[in-house]
């Protein structure tokens, strides 16, 4: 079975039909990616700049709301990607409206990227080589079970793809990883959260997902042996996906943008299908925790 499934729309406020609206809930909590081969994200004249050069060693400049653009140096105007990826956070949102309702009430608004620098070739450490098969997990920014949706989309001005490589499922990643990992530290967690090292506090299910992301960038040889599927995204295409859930590296690829939102696991249709569920049923223990 093939770990994408294409939808048709071709514009961010375009309304998905019911048949459009399951698959893409269905598809997405079952760990496959949405495609959407139509959809691009239009530039405004002033824009088309950023996209020439690139932001130094920075991988990503990131944004929110609150605290605006990170990471730009002095590669980038500031007031200008700021509006950018404030209009795609917005053009995101009307997206994720029409195509998962069921969502909307429930997302909580992360933080936006634009990626300007060319993924091969770039030197880094392991932990942050992003062509390795991992799954995400957030070390500073904890989400306490939460589900994390991401929206990407190729912005390349001329024809390179995005490629991306897809792995095994969740479960599997776990049954394989699971029993090396270390036992969560509750007093660890909350010195972590005292000095600001995180912005909360830890939870176990924060714990493993960090530990499952670590190991499997380690283990070159299950990078080299595990099941996999290769993918280009073209310019001007998006897709969405559960990062925290499906098995994905970036294996080359220039300018794209990226929305983050995060999603309790009780909003989801399936909430068994949550890796926070998965890792409880193979521990045999609660992971998060839950509000009343």
């Amino acid at each position: 079975m093939s770990k994408l499934v294409d939808i048709s729309l071709s514009h961010w406020d375009a309304r998905a039909s019911p048949a459009q609206q399951e698959t893409a809930l269905q598809a997405l909590e079952d760990g496959r990616v949405i495609v959407l081969p139509d959809l691009a994200f239009p530039l405004q004249k002033e824009e088309y700049p950023l996209l020439n050069g690139t932001a130094g060693s920075a991988k990503n400049i990131s944004w929110d709301p609150a605290r605006g653009v990170r990471g730009q140096g002095d590669a980038h105007d500031a007031a200008l990607l700021a509006a950018l990826m404030q209009r795609y956070a917005h053009h995101t949102r009307s997206l994720l409206a029409s195509l998962l309702p069921r969502y909307l009430p429930h997302l909580q608004q992360g933080k936006g990227s634009f990626r300007p620098v060319e993924v091969a070739g770039r030197v880094t450490s392991w932990r942050k080589d992003d062509t390795r098969l991992h799954i995400d997990s957030f070390p500073s920014s904890p989400t306490q079970g939460r589900r994390i949706l991401r929206v990407f989309t190729n912005i390349h001005p001329r024809d390179a793809p995005r490629v991306w490589k897809l792995g095994a499922p969740f479960e599997q990643v776990a049954q394989h990883f699971l029993p090396l990992a270390k036992r969560p530290q509750p007093v660890l967690a909350a010195l972590l959260h005292r000095l600001h090292v995180t912005k909360s506090r830890r939870t176990p299910y924060d714990h493993y997902m960090l530990q499952l992301h670590d190991a499997m960038k380690a283990d070159l040889a299950y990078q080299a042996q595990v099941e996999q599927q290769t993918h280009a995204f073209a310019p001007g295409q998006t897709w969405i996906v559960f990062s925290d859930a499906v098995s994905h590296a970036a294996l080359r690829g220039q300018h794209a943008l990226e929305q983050t939102w995060l999603l309790p696991v009780g909003a989801m249709a399936a909430p068994d299908k949550s890796p926070l569920a998965i890792l409880e049923r193979q521990l045999r223990r609660p992971l998060a925790w839950r509000s009343g």
